[in-house]
Formats: C-alpha cells, sequence, structure tokens
C-alpha cells in the first residue's frame, strides 16, 4: 500500500506514539565495526566521521558506549510516502513554535522524531494541536 501524500491527511492523522525507553545517538569507528554485531540499533547512518548509532540508553549502557542526551522517541502511526511534501516542515515549525528541539527519523513506513525526554510531554501536546485543526 503507497503511503499517504496528502499534507492535511498527514498532519490530521499523525496518531503521534511515545516510546517509554530512553534514545541516545553514538557514533564508532570503522576500526570497531566487528562490536557493531553485538550491538542492537534502531538505526544507523554512515558519515565521514564514522558510524553513528541510535539506540536505547540501556544498549549503549550495556556495551561501554559514550553519548551526549537521552530521548524519548515519538513515532508517528500515519504511512506517509518517502515522496510526501510538508509533513518534515509542519512539525518542525510547529516544535520549534514551543521551543522544542527535535531530531527526525524517516523510515519506510513511518517518520519518528526523538525529543529530549524533558520535552516529551509537550512535544505530545503540541503534535495534537494538528489534530485539533
Amino acid at each position: 500500500m503507497p503511503g499517504e501524500k496528502n499534507l492535511k491527511q498527514l498532519l490530521q492523522t499523525l496518531n503521534p506514539e511515545l516510546d517509554p525507553r530512553l534514545y541516545v545517538f553514538c557514533t564508532i569507528d570503522s576500526s570497531s565495526i566487528d562490536k557493531l554485531r553485538k550491538i542492537t540499533t534502531i538505526a544507523t547512518f554512515q558519515e565521514k566521521e564514522g558510524l553513528s548509532l541510535t539506540l536505547t540508553k540501556l544498549e549503549a549502557d550495556k556495551h561501554g558506549l559514550s553519548y551526549e542526551g537521552e530521548f524519548k522517541l515519538i513515532s508517528f502511526n500515519v504511512h506517509s510516502s518517502l515522496d510526501a511534501v510538508g509533513m518534515t516542515a509542519a512539525i518542525s515549525k510547529k516544535l520549534t513554535e514551543k521551543n522544542i528541539s527535535a531530531n527526525i527519523i524517516a523510515a519506510y513506513h513511518h517518520d519518528h522524531i526523538f525529543i529530549s525526554q524533558v520535552d516529551a510531554e509537550r512535544a505530545l501536546l503540541a503534535l495534537a494541536e494538528f489534530s485539533d485543526a
């Protein structure tokens, strides 16, 4: 089933869901790539400085990985198209209005944002404003 492209429909049906776990962002250099086989991540991204990992805080601590900041994950249960225009911008604008930083990851079926744990509840309230419109 193709994802939704209509921006109004996407925003009204975001259906954000807060994951109770804490998440962190880490990096490992290419010489540590064998270590990755033992680490459970939810996302990786190869950057020129090293491999970025997104994983639970529990998993990072288990493997002695360094990180800065702890984040909550909010997933949008609407199936957005990778070709949809404006969803990321609208979400970013809404959170910017509330002075909330967001790190957004788009996956095949859904979009996900990582919010500082202290701002997670405020972010949910801000995102709920889309369905009220």
